[in-house]
């Protein structure tokens, strides 16, 4: 399968996983299953297509097409608190798809424990990038140092999100080990 398709379908897959957006937090960041779409992109695809796939999900969203979590869409999504968890996004697949690898059609035995290791440092990074967002935006507002914006930016950045962060690693895990060797037999030809 061509690059420009599996980033056309993976993109696609993160779009329709937007209208599932449940409120949590205190800036109105929701819980998504997006995150999880980018992650097994980067997971399925590799480390360069996976972030493509993200990287035209990010541009037709930028554009203004309703796509981000809640049917929103345009430029002022990415420079609100949800913004930085976006960024995240595209760096979060990056990242999983160079760590689990290239996808292949044989099962190899430590293949489960890189693929945990790669969706674990993927959601890290999506995290990092949404909390330095918001810390930015609170040293906006008020000014305090780089350590007091971290603190008051975790509670809101990060804790709403673990639980349902780890149920979708608790699926996404082995679903990518499932998927990956027939997603190599079309992206490796």
């Amino acid at each position: 399968m061509k690059t420009s398709i599996s980033a056309a379908l993976f993109a696609a897959l993160i779009v329709v996983s937007c209208f599932i957006a449940i409120p949590a937090g205190a800036l109105g960041i929701p819980i998504v299953l997006q995150n999880m779409m980018v992650i097994l992109s980067g997971l399925l695809l590799g480390g360069a297509r996976g972030a493509v796939a993200v990287g035209l999900f990010i541009v037709l969203g930028a554009l203004g097409l309703p796509i981000f979590s809640g049917g929103r869409g345009g430029l002022a999504v990415l420079l609100s608190p949800t913004g930085g968890f976006i960024a995240g996004y595209f760096f979060g697949a990056l990242a999983a798809g160079l760590i689990a690898g290239k996808p292949t059609v044989s099962k190899k035995s430590f293949q489960y424990t890189r693929i945990a290791l790669a969706a674990i440092i993927g959601f890290a990074l999506i995290y990092c990038f949404g909390t330095v967002r918001i810390m930015h935006l609170i040293m906006q507002k008020q000014n305090m140092s780089i350590a007091a914006a971290f603190e008051r930016a975790l509670p809101m950045a990060v804790i709403p999100f673990i639980i349902g962060d780890l149920i979708k690693l608790i699926v996404l895990i082995p679903l990518a080990v499932k998927l990956r060797p027939i997603s190599a037999r079309y992206i490796n030809k």
